[in-house]
């Protein structure tokens, strides 16, 4: 029964520092660019989208898929970073264990 509470406080205080990575992610930022600088996409550590910046001579009105290619892959760029960073920190938590779930 002893290994049972111990067990238990260990899961606890994981799930406290899971806790706190995840509101530390939220306030994390980071930035990637498409187009040489033509789109920036900002996102957070929990790859949430916080903003896009459109440079005026990316925006074309006889070539939009330009423009919605190159917010495709600023996006996708930043959010595989935040994924990244998020691994990273859970590795940190778990000492490389695999926890799968665990900032979902």
């Amino acid at each position: 029964m002893n290994n049972l509470g111990n067990l238990l406080k260990q899961a606890q205080k994981i799930q406290s520092q899971v806790s706190e990575i995840q509101t530390e992610l939220g306030k994390r930022r980071i930035e990637a660019s498409s187009g040489g600088g033509m789109v920036v996409a900002v996102v957070n550590g929990r790859q949430e989208l916080i903003s896009i910046a459109i440079e005026p001579s990316a925006v074309d009105r006889d070539d939009v898929e330009m423009l919605e290619d190159l917010i495709v892959a600023a996006v996708n760029e930043a959010t595989r970073r935040a994924s990244e960073m998020a691994s990273e920190e859970m590795k940190k938590l778990t000492g490389g264990l695999p926890l799968p779930g665990l900032l979902e």
